[in-house]
């Protein structure tokens, strides 16, 4: 079953240990995916959306 969770900028942060704007950056200059919902003007990505962007980032290839 696939998880539906949504995380927010700061649930991502969190997970990879840095700060939430350091996400929005990523975000500005395109190094994260679209976000698959957006809710009061709020982007939100599904847990497997950001594991598979973890497991693309250049420092995590060959992990």
């Amino acid at each position: 079953m696939t998880d539906r969770t949504l995380w927010s900028y700061k649930d991502i942060a969190a997970h990879i240990q840095v700060r939430p704007d350091t996400i929005r950056s990523y975000r500005k200059h395109g190094l994260l995916p679209p976000p698959d919902d957006v809710r009061h003007g709020k982007p939100y990505w599904f847990v497997e959306t950001v594991l598979a962007w973890i497991a693309s980032r250049p420092s995590n290839r060959g992990r």
